[in-house]
């Protein structure tokens, strides 16, 4: 609720933002599919799209969603043993939808 809220919020004070939508799960996944992540053009964010995992990555690509208004879809592969080396417990695969609000 608190996602929505905040997309109520940003329309109202015609704030630019973004949501974040997980659109597809192959594999293990800390959040499925529909799990929703809003960011603003600062870069503040409410909800979570993974564990912590894909959040700070997101974000930076959500301010460029918000800047040229298009949205993107980001695939990431998150082999537990390749996710930077430091075995975070992230394993699968994830599809990210980021669009402006």
């Amino acid at each position: 609720m608190e996602v929505y809220r905040a997309m109520y919020d940003a329309k109202q004070q015609a704030k630019n933002a973004a949501i974040a939508t997980v659109v597809k799960v192959f594999g293990s996944s800390y959040r499925r599919e529909g799990a929703k992540m809003f960011i603003d053009e600062t870069g503040n964010s409410i909800g979570l799209i993974s564990g912590g995992c894909l959040e700070s990555d997101v974000i930076e690509i959500a301010k460029q969603v918000i800047e040229q208004r298009k949205p993107m879809t980001k695939f990431y592969n998150m082999d537990e043993d390749l996710v930077w080396g430091l075995g975070l417990g992230c394993p699968g695969k994830v599809e990210v939808y980021i669009e402006p609000i």
